[in-house]
C-alpha cells in the first residue's frame, strides 16, 4: 500500500484519485449533496462541464469513453438526479462504453430528513451496470476508484456507479491515491488459432463480419491488412462501421437489418463467417441456424451463447494481436470463389446509390445521406440519434475511418445523438462533426444546445422534420393499422436555435443542402439545420424492393 499523507477531506481524495486516473472532464448537473466534490473540483486540473440535464451529462461522458477507451465521468445528485442516469447507464452498459457515474446521497450515519428524496440507487443500478457501489468510508476511496475504472474499462467495457454520501465526503482521511497501471490482454493460443486457420483454408466462400468490439480498440490497420492479405470479403454491423474503409473492393455492405437484405444473400451462400468483435447485445446482423453456416468467434471474451448465436470455434484474446497472428498462420492471398460476392457487391452499390441525386422536396433519405457524405471528409464524424434514418445512414453512408459514424444499435435510445456529437466536437475541434437527429429524438434533450454554445463547439445539428415519431408510424402502417396517435407539432427550429445563441437554418429546396452544410461548417460555432424529410421511400425501398430482388441473384 502507498505511504499515507497529511489528512485531507474525502472529497479532495476522490478528486485526486480521478486525477490519477487521467480524468480530463466531469460532466455534471450538481446538487447540494455534491457540493463538497464540486469545491474539490474547483481547485483541480479537471474541467467541469455543466450540463442542462443529467442525460446530456452522462451521454457525453459515455461518448468520451467510446472515443478514447478511457472511462468518462459524470456526476449528479441523489434521487431524481441519479435516476436520470438510468438510460445513459444502460446505453453504456449495452453499448460497451466505459462510464463512471458519481451520485450524491444524504448522510448515512445520521440524517434528520427522513426518507426525503431517498431511493436505493445502488440496487436500482445493479442490473444496468458492471459495478454499483456506495462509498461507506473515506479511507476506501483510492481502492474503490481504482477498481471502478478497472471494471469500467476492461473488456467488455461498460458503466459503473459510485454513490458518495454527504457525511462520507467531508470525512478526513490520510490515505493516498492508487496509481493505475497498463492492462494487457493475452493473444489467443496457437492451438485454437490453428483450428481457425484450418477452417478458413477449407472454406470455399468465407466472409468476415466486423462488430462494435473491433471499433473499440486500435484494430483498424491490422484488420485492414488481414482482409487485403487473405482477400476475404467483409461486411459489418451498424456499430462496426468504419473499422475497415468501406470503399474497399472487399466490402459488401452493412447489416442494418437482421435478415432480408442483400448482405444476407451473401451470408446464406457463405460456408464460414469469421465474426470479429461482435456479440449478441447488438441487434443480430444475421440469425444462426442449427446445421447452417459455421461461425468463428473472435473477441476479447467468450461468446454469449444465444438461440441466434452459437459459434463453433472461439478465438478469445487481444483482438488485434490475435487477428495479426491468424494472418501470419494463414499467409496469403488465399484462393476463394468471389464470383457470387462480387455480384452482391454490384447490386448493393447500385441499390444504395438509387435516389442519391433525387431533387424531390421534402428531401428523401437517399439524397440526404448522399449530400451528407459529400460534405464530410474521411475523418469527419456523424452522430446519429435513433429513428428510421439510422437504417438509411447505416446502409448508404460509407464510413472511411473507425468511429466516424457514431450510433447506438444496442440500447438504441432516442435523445443521445446530439450529446454524443457534442463530445466528438469537443475532442476533435479540427474535424467536421454533425449530429443527425429526428425531431422526436432532438426534442428529448434539445436543451443541451445551450451547453454546446457555452462550450464554443463547432457543430452542425441536422434535425429531420416530419412532425411525427416516423419510425413507429412506418411500422404502424406496415402492420396494417390506422395512421393514428404518432404525430405532433414542432417549434420553429430556426428561432429555437437562435434563442440559444446558435444559428438556425431552414432548408426549402433540396439543392440547398450541400451549400448550407458547407457554409455552416465554414462559419464555425453551433448551427441547426431544419430539414423537412419525406419518408415515403421507406416502404418502396426497404420492404418492397428488397422483397422483390433479394436472393434472386
Amino acid at each position: 500500500m502507498p505511504d499515507s499523507q497529511a489528512p485531507r477531506k474525502a472529497s479532495d481524495l476522490l478528486v485526486a484519485a480521478l486525477e490519477a486516473e487521467g480524468v480530463e472532464y466531469v460532466f455534471a448537473v450538481p446538487g447540494e449533496e455534491n457540493l463538497d466534490v464540486l469545491e474539490s473540483l474547483r481547485t483541480s486540473t479537471i474541467e467541469l462541464v455543466l450540463n442542462r440535464h443529467e442525460q446530456g451529462a452522462a451521454f457525453m461522458a459515455a461518448t468520451y469513453g467510446r472515443l478514447t477507451g478511457k472511462a468518462g465521468v459524470c456526476m449528479a445528485t441523489l434521487g431524481p438526479g441519479a435516476t436520470n442516469f438510468t438510460t445513459p447507464a444502460a446505453y453504456a452498459y449495452l453499448g460497451g462504453m466505459p462510464l463512471i457515474m458519481i451520485t450524491g446521497q444524504k448522510p448515512i450515519k445520521q440524517s434528520k430528513q427522513g426518507q426525503f428524496q431517498i431511493v436505493d440507487i445502488v440496487n436500482l443500478f445493479e442490473p444496468i451496470c458492471k459495478m454499483s457501489k456506495q462509498i461507506v468510508h473515506g479511507n476506501t476511496i483510492p481502492a474503490v476508484v481504482r477498481e471502478a475504472f478497472r471494471v469500467a474499462e476492461e473488456e467488455r467495457p461498460g458503466s459503473v456507479l459510485l454513490e458518495l454520501p454527504e457525511d462520507i465526503a467531508i470525512e478526513e482521511t490520510n490515505e493516498s491515491v492508487l496509481q493505475p497501471h497498463p492492462r494487457y490482454y493475452a493473444i489467443a493460443g496457437d492451438t485454437v488459432l490453428n483450428e481457425a486457420a484450418e477452417m478458413i483454408r477449407n472454406a470455399k466462400m468465407p466472409l468476415m463480419l466486423l462488430g462494435a468490439g473491433a471499433n473499440r480498440k486500435d484494430a483498424h490497420a491490422i484488420l485492414g491488412d488481414f482482409a487485403e492479405k487473405t482477400q476475404i470479403p467483409f461486411f459489418n454491423t451498424q456499430m462496426g462501421k468504419g473499422v475497415i474503409d468501406e470503399r474497399s473492393h472487399l466490402f459488401l455492405g452493412t447489416a442494418a437489418l437482421s435478415d432480408g437484405d442483400y448482405v444476407h444473400c451473401a451470408i446464406a451462400r457463405a460456408d464460414l463467417i469469421i465474426n470479429v468483435g461482435h456479440d449478441v447485445v447488438e441487434k443480430p446482423p444475421f440469425l444462426m441456424e442449427e446445421g447452417g453456416t459455421k461461425v468463428i468467434h473472435m473477441n476479447y471474451k467468450a461468446a454469449q451463447v444465444d438461440q441466434v448465436y452459437f459459434p463453433q470455434v472461439e478465438v478469445v484474446g487481444d483482438l488485434a494481436r490475435s487477428v495479426e497472428r491468424l494472418g501470419d498462420i494463414l499467409g496469403g492471398p488465399l484462393e476463394f470463389d468471389h464470383s457470387y460476392f462480387e455480384r452482391i457487391k454490384q447490386e448493393v452499390d447500385l441499390h444504395t446509390s438509387e435516389g442519391s441525386e433525387d431533387p424531390r422536396f421534402p428531401v428523401i433519405p437517399q439524397r440526404l445521406v448522399a449530400d451528407t457524405r459529400k460534405v464530410m471528409g474521411d475523418f469527419d464524424i456523424i452522430s446519429l440519434d435513433n429513428g428510421i434514418y439510422k437504417i438509411w445512414y447505416a446502409r448508404n453512408y460509407k464510413a472511411h475511418q473507425p468511429n466516424t459514424v457514431l450510433l447506438d444499435n444496442a440500447l438504441a435510445t432516442m435523445g443521445a445523438g446530439q450529446a454524443s456529437a457534442m463530445m466528438a466536437a469537443k475532442l476533435n475541434p479540427n474535424r467536421r462533426v454533425m449530429a443527425i437527429c429526428g425531431d422526436g429524438g432532438f426534442m428529448m434533450n434539445s436543451q443541451e444546445l445551450e451547453t454546446a454554445v457555452r462550450l464554443k463547439l463547432n457543430l452542425v445539428i441536422t434535425v429531420l422534420n416530419d412532425s411525427a415519431y416516423g419510425m413507429i408510424r412506418w411500422k404502424q402502417a406496415h402492420a396494417g393499422f390506422k395512421d393514428w396517435g404518432l404525430q405532433f407539432g414542432n417549434p420553429d427550429f430556426v428561432e429555437y436555435a437562435n434563442s440559444f445563441g446558435a444559428t438556425g437554418h431552414r432548408i426549402t429546396r433540396t439543392e440547398d443542402l450541400v451549400p448550407t452544410f458547407d457554409e455552416a461548417f465554414a462559419e464555425g460555432g453551433v448551427h441547426l439545420v431544419d430539414v423537412p424529410v419525406d419518408y415515403s421511400e421507406n416502404k418502396r425501398v426497404l420492404i418492397d424492393e428488397l422483397a422483390a430482388k433479394v436472393c434472386l441473384l
